[in-house]
C-alpha cells in the first residue's frame, strides 16, 4: 500500500485520536476510521462520543488490556483475510501507556502492514511548551504506584542530563512530588501539565518545591497529568573534565609567564594542596 493512497486497503491502522479538544484529529485520520471494516477500541463507549461526533458509522469492538490476547488473535485473522482494521485508544497514540502492543507485533509477525496514522500526543504536548530542552529527553510512561520503586526510578535519574517525562495519576502525584523534592532536591525545575487541551488546561512550572505547595493547597488534584522533570545542574563532578596537575602547571607558565618552581606553587594555592603534595603528584604522573 502506497501512504496517501486514495481508499483505506487491507492493514492495522494505529489511530490517534485527541486527547481532549475534538478538533485534534487529522483528516486522514477520519477518513480512515470511515474506511475501515471494523475498529477496535480501548472503551467503546468513548471512542463512540468521538465516531458520533463525526457521524462515522464504522463498528466497534472492544480491545484492551484484559482480552488483548483473545482478540488480537482474532483481529490479525479478519486481517489476513484482507480486512481493514481501525486501532484507537481513548486518547493519543495507540501503543503509547495504552493497549495495543500485542495486536501490532502479532500483525507484524503474520506479515499484516502496520500503518501509523499520527496525530495527538499528551507527552509531546506537554513537552514542546513546558519551556524544559526537548533537544533531549526521556518518556518513560507512568511512575511506579509502588513508592519503593517510584524512588528507585528517581534516584536513577538524580544526574541524567535530559529532561524526562512521565505520566502520573492524579491522586498519587502529591505523593510523587515529596519524593522528587526529597530524591532529587527542593530547587530542581520541573513542569507539571495538567488537562492538556483540555477546557481546564494548566501549566505549572518552577521549583519541585513551590509547585509542591502548591498542590497542597488545593485539596484534591483532577485530571490527565504529565510530570516533566529538568535534567540535573552541572555540579563540578559533572562539569568539563578537569585538567591535570601537569597540564595547568603548563598552563600557568605559559600564560602568566612564570617559572616552574613559582608556578607549582600557585597550582598548588588554587587546589587546596601544599606545594610538596603537588610535588608528588606532578612526580608520580610524569
Amino acid at each position: 500500500m502506497k501512504t496517501g493512497e486514495t481508499g483505506a486497503a487491507a492493514a492495522l491502522y494505529l489511530v490517534a485520536t485527541p486527547i481532549g479538544n475534538l478538533e485534534d484529529i487529522t483528516l486522514r485520520a477520519l477518513r480512515v476510521l470511515k474506511e475501515s471494516d471494523v475498529i477496535a477500541c480501548e472503551d467503546t463507549r468513548q471512542t463512540q462520543k468521538l465516531l458520533n461526533h463525526y457521524g462515522i458509522s464504522t463498528r466497534t469492538v472492544s480491545y484492551h488490556e484484559h482480552n488483548e490476547m483473545t482478540r488480537a488473535a482474532e483481529l490479525v485473522r479478519d486481517l489476513e483475510q484482507g480486512a481493514r482494521v481501525a486501532l484507537v485508544t481513548d486518547a493519543g497514540m495507540p501503543g503509547i501507556s495504552d493497549p495495543g502492543f500485542r495486536l501490532i507485533s502479532l500483525a507484524i509477525r503474520h506479515h499484516v502492514p502496520v500503518v501509523p496514522i499520527p496525530g495527538a500526543s499528551a507527552f509531546l504536548a506537554a513537552l514542546v511548551a513546558s519551556g524544559l530542552p526537548t533537544d533531549s529527553f526521556r518518556f518513560s510512561g507512568f511512575l511506579p504506584a509502588k513508592r519503593g520503586q517510584r524512588r528507585e526510578v528517581l534516584e536513577s535519574i538524580k544526574l541524567s542530563p535530559r529532561t524526562q517525562v512521565f505520566y502520573e495519576a492524579p491522586h498519587r502525584v502529591k505523593e510523587t512530588l515529596q519524593d522528587v523534592v526529597e530524591i532529587l532536591g527542593p530547587e530542581r525545575h520541573i513542569v507539571l501539565a495538567r488537562e492538556v487541551t483540555k477546557i481546564h488546561e494548566e501549566f505549572l512550572r518552577g521549583r519541585a518545591d513551590e509547585i509542591l505547595e502548591n498542590l497542597k493547597a488545593r485539596g484534591e488534584i483532577k485530571g490527565e497529568i504529565t510530570l516533566l522533570i529538568g535534567k540535573a545542574e552541572a555540579t563540578p563532578q559533572q562539569g568539563p573534565v578537569r585538567t591535570t596537575l601537569q597540564e595547568r602547571l603548563e598552563q600557568i607558565m605559559a600564560e602568566d609567564k612564570l617559572d616552574e618552581k613559582s608556578a607549582l606553587k600557585k597550582v598548588a594555592k588554587e587546589r587546596g594542596i601544599s606545594k610538596s603534595e603537588a610535588y608528588r603528584e606532578l612526580q608520580r604522573n610524569k
